[in-house]
C-alpha cells in the first residue's frame, strides 16, 4: 500500500496565513487582517482544518479565521491553505475565550463555529472544556445583529451541557436544528470528527443560536 508523502511549503509561504497577535494586544482590525471589508467567520478549534478548507473554497466572498490552541496544529492547516491559494483564511493559534473576549471587535463576526470540541472525560480535566460560560458570553459578545453560533458534536452529554450553558449565560435564540445532509464525498462534512462518527453510524447532536 502506497502512503501520499504529506510536501511541507517553507515557513514563508505560510506566513501570510498565520496571525500573530500577543496576548495583551487590544482589538484586531479585520480589514488589516484580510485586507477587505468583507463578513468574517470565526471557527474555534480547527483541528485538521476541513471545514476552512471547505467552506473557503466554495464561498470565497467570506473570511474565515481560525483559533486552535495547538501550534502544529496551526502549521498543520496553514499548509494546506497555501497549496490551494485560499486567501480567505487565516489561522491563530491562541485560547478562544481570551481571543473572544479581548482581541476580537464585538458586534463584527457573521457566524462562529464551534465543531466536537473535545469533551475532557475526565472530571479534573472538565475546567479545560471550551464551553464555559465565559466562552458562551463571548460569542455572544462578537457576533453581529443576526449572527449566528453553530455548534455540533457527538457527545450527547457535552451537547446537554453547551444547550444549558448557552440559554443561562447568553440572550441567543435556539433555532430549529439543521437537517443532516448526505456527503458526497469525504470533504462534505464539518470535520474529521463527524466523519468518523457519521460514517459508523454515531448520532450528532447540532444547534443553531441567533443573536437578537
Amino acid at each position: 500500500m502506497s502512503v501520499r508523502r504529506v510536501i511541507r511549503l517553507p515557513r514563508e509561504q505560510l506566513t501570510p496565513y498565520l496571525l500573530e497577535v500577543p496576548p495583551d494586544a487590544g482589538a484586531v482590525s479585520w480589514s488589516a487582517v484580510f485586507g477587505n471589508d468583507r463578513p468574517v467567520e470565526i471557527e474555534v478549534g480547527f483541528g485538521k482544518g476541513l471545514f476552512l478548507v471547505r467552506s473557503s473554497q466554495t464561498r470565497p466572498e467570506v473570511n474565515f479565521l481560525g483559533v486552535e490552541i495547538a501550534r502544529k496544529l496551526q502549521f498543520f492547516v496553514a499548509n494546506r491553505v497555501a497549496k490551494r491559494n485560499l486567501h480567505n483564511v487565516r489561522l491563530v493559534c491562541t485560547d478562544a475565550r481570551h481571543f473572544l473576549s479581548k482581541q476580537a471587535p464585538a458586534g463584527s463576526v457573521q457566524t462562529v463555529h464551534v465543531y466536537f470540541p473535545d469533551p475532557w472525560w475526565k472530571q479534573r480535566h472538565r475546567k479545560r472544556r471550551v464551553f464555559q460560560p465565559d466562552f458562551a458570553a463571548a460569542c455572544e459578545q462578537v457576533l453581529q445583529s443576526g449572527g449566528r453560533l453553530r455548534v455540533a458534536t457527538d457527545v450527547e452529554a457535552y451537547f446537554e451541557i453547551i444547550q444549558a450553558t448557552t440559554a443561562k449565560h447568553t440572550t441567543l435564540i435556539l433555532e430549529p436544528p439543521p437537517a443532516e445532509k448526505p456527503a458526497e464525498n469525504d470533504l462534505d462534512y464539518l470535520s474529521n470528527f463527524e466523519r468518523k462518527a457519521r460514517k459508523v453510524g454515531k448520532p450528532v447532536w447540532r444547534a443553531v443560536y441567533r443573536k437578537p
